[in-house]
């Protein structure tokens, strides 16, 4: 066999790898795209199926802990006295409302504490009456805490639903993430003001169930069109 040869049968052995690797690698994309297309369509079925039962909230959470994955969202019941009271401003709520929220601090037991959306900032001298000594007994959503600032902190505002923004403001342990009460009652009267319904569950995967499908056909496309070209090219040369 002569050099020449040699290195002609090196070059056709070295492209074929080549191509090789990449209809590999689009094919690997398109894999990808497909888990995440499956990961997609799995993660809007969790998020439709909300357990609506209402369990106690130290059950599934406790304080200085983060909230378990399996616990946000979920309706708890929890009683305290409130002993602070916080504006949140800029905040939207499910129906996309954008509005000043009145952020309670409910002391839990001895030492514990959370927060509490309890309405519209606006609504918050409709219960004069409330006070620290009084236990109110509340109904909500769990939720976990915000991670973007909507306003600024001080002057009785937080910037955003995070109990870390308030540590230094009170001794208590506090509970990671907030509640948005559905219903706030004290001897089994319930106080009557507008509550905001919380924003609507949504998938933290990207993009939409058919565009990931779209995306596998196309990969795979590119993937054969990589291992037809070496044929093409030899039928058509003369």
């Amino acid at each position: 066999m002569t050099a020449q040869t040699s290195n002609s049968l090196f070059s056709k052995i070295a492209q074929g790898l080549a191509v090789l690797l990449i209809a590999v690698v689009f094919f690997s994309l398109g894999l990808w795209q497909l888990d995440r297309a499956k990961a997609l369509k799995e993660s809007l079925v969790t998020a439709t199926q909300v357990d609506t039962s209402i369990v106690a909230l130290e059950s599934i959470t406790a304080a200085r802990q983060p909230i378990p994955v399996d616990a946000i969202n979920r309706q708890v019941n929890v009683s305290g006295h409130y002993v602070g009271d916080f504006k949140a401003a800029n905040q939207a709520d499910g129906n996309g409302t954008v509005n000043d929220w009145e952020v309670g601090l409910l002391q839990v037991g001895e030492n514990q504490g959370i927060l509490v959306v309890r309405g519209l900032w606006e609504e918050r001298l409709l219960n004069p009456d409330i006070s620290m000594a009084m236990l109110i007994d509340i109904k909500g959503q769990l939720r976990a805490s915000q991670s973007d600032d909507h306003g600024l902190n001080g002057d009785g505002a937080i910037s955003r639903l995070d109990s870390s923004v308030i540590v230094g403001l009170t001794d208590l342990d506090l509970f990671d993430g907030y509640v948005m009460a559905s219903s706030e009652s004290h001897n089994g009267s319930e106080l009557i003001r507008s509550r905001p319904t919380p924003a609507t569950l949504s998938s933290r995967i990207p993009g939409y169930y058919w565009q990931h499908l779209s995306y596998v056909v196309i990969w795979w496309l590119m993937a054969a069109v990589v291992l037809y070209l070496p044929f093409y090219r030899r039928r058509v040369k003369p």
